[in-house]
């Protein structure tokens, strides 16, 4: 059996484990996707997306594509989505896989691998429908196809490097700094830069900004409301924080060890002079931490999800590290053991979210298909605390912005308030960032309706209007 048949027996398999996880932990999107879903229904519908509603986050061109078409399948294109992302991630695997192969070989590859797709933060971006993993699948791609094309000695295999970074760029900014990167290291050896492929470094953005012209009337739209989001939520940090925000979250995406091991393999490879297209991880690293420092002087929102490129990066030295000796390889084999040991809790972690996850979103649907919420609904739309389940319920509802809204923008004489019990509930949808904990109070007039789980609908018909 030739090597690359049995590497796409393994992703395979991998795939099939997926779909497994998909059906038999059922996991639902997270704020940013249920929104990109809501607006996907509205373009659908012959409608432009409402970008400037309270507290929307930034519309990404390609998901909201990618979500429109997903709605034409209905009300379970929520659970379709996370089944996208779920596979995205094991395009992502693969795909650092045969960069750590193309830099180093196969062994560095594999536990590049294994130490980047076992991320728990990566795994639940999966399970909750982030961005952020087809993102990673499009940037590692390219990355593991430019590493390859560099060690062929491939002048003309640029255009499926282009192809991705440019759909990247749709998904996240981080992916135009690498587009004109891109564009001046293939410039590098003639000294003389090609204009030809320049649409291509500044496609991505432009279309963003065109997409935001059209429908706000705002081509800077997504860098203002981000902005501005990231105030209000007291997001943004000051540029002395971010060193700090920086290496703690870098090694908390990756998982200190990994960066650690990291340092050594990089440093390692370089003395050795072992390496092979050793810009593509060192292009990733910085790009994906320039863009980190510079949302803190744009002042956008300081997150490590941001990090997600550079701690991928990290895991390619630290899988060269590790796979170079026995003996290192037998050390990292028993770290591994003591770190699952140690971090044993964490597992028992991310159990514990998924089935909160579900148990949020079964309630709130049972709720909402109660006869008080279908009564009251008729009086004026459904409320919520604050803005943090207003998506979901938009999506759960088939309803449009007017008629799902967040107490905490404004309050209501009629319609129906949900109010939330229960102090997981409560801490985590109950109470945000720029609302006041009085919004999960029953406004004045309002009548106790059903209960399911930690939510219970209150009904204000009285006058109605």
């Amino acid at each position: 059996m030739s090597a690359r048949r049995a590497e796409l027996l393994v992703v395979g398999a991998l795939a099939v484990a997926a779909i497994l996880f998909w059906a038999l932990v059922p996991t639902y999107p997270n704020y940013d996707a249920y929104y990109h879903l809501a607006w996907g229904r509205e373009i659908v519908g012959g409608h432009l997306p409402g970008f400037e509603a309270y507290q929307a986050p930034t519309q990404h061109p390609l998901y909201l594509a990618i979500c429109a078409v997903l709605g034409l399948f209905g009300q379970h294109a929520d659970r379709l989505l996370v089944l996208f992302t779920c596979l995205c991630h094991v395009a992502f695997t693969y795909a650092v896989y045969r960069l750590g192969t193309a830099i180093w070989d196969r062994r560095a590859g594999l536990a590049a691998a294994v130490l980047a797709g076992s991320s728990f933060a990566l795994l639940l971006y999966a399970a909750r429908a982030y961005v952020d993993e087809p993102f990673l699948a499009l940037v590692l791609w390219a990355a593991a196809l430019e590493a390859e094309r560099t060690v062929r000695g491939d002048r003309g295999g640029t255009a499926p490097v282009w192809v991705l970074l440019v759909l990247a760029g749709l998904l996240r900014p981080e992916a135009w700094l690498l587009g004109g990167a891109y564009w001046l290291w293939l410039a590098w050896p003639s000294r003389r830069l090609d204009w030809r492929t320049l649409p291509l470094v500044v496609a991505a953005p432009l279309t963003w900004c065109a997409i935001d012209a059209l429908v706000t009337g705002d081509p800077l739209f997504s860098l203002h409301a981000t902005s501005d989001l990231a105030d209000e939520l007291n997001r943004s940090r000051s540029f002395s924080e971010v060193p700090g925000d920086f290496v703690s979250f870098l090694a908390d995406t990756a998982r200190l060890p990994v960066a650690l091991a990291a340092v050594a393999g990089a440093i390692w490879s370089l003395r050795r002079r072992d390496f092979r297209a050793a810009h593509v991880p060192l292009a990733l690293f910085l790009a994906g931490s320039f863009t980190f420092f510079a949302t803190s002087v744009a002042g956008l929102s300081v997150l490590p999800r941001y990090l997600t490129v550079p701690a991928v990066a990290l895991c390619l030295p630290a899988g060269y590290l590790v796979t170079r000796t026995r003996a290192l390889f037998a050390l990292a084999v028993v770290a591994g053991v003591a770190f699952v040991i140690v971090r044993a809790d964490a597992f028992d972690k991310l159990a514990t979210e998924l089935r909160f996850i579900r148990s949020t979103h079964d309630d709130l649907v049972a709720v909402l298909h109660t006869k008080s919420v279908r009564d009251g609904r008729a009086c004026g739309p459904v409320t919520l605390p604050n803005y943090r389940l207003v998506p979901d319920t938009r999506w759960i509802l088939d309803a449009s912005q007017k008629q799902v809204g967040s107490r905490s923008a404004v309050q209501r004489k009629h319609g129906v308030a949900l109010l939330l019990v229960g102090e997981k509930l409560l801490r985590r949808y109950g109470f945000a960032d720029g609302a006041s904990p009085k919004t999960n109070g029953p406004p004045d007039g309002f009548v106790r309706g059903d209960r399911r789980g930690g939510f219970t609908a209150y009904v204000g018909c009285s006058g109605r209007g």
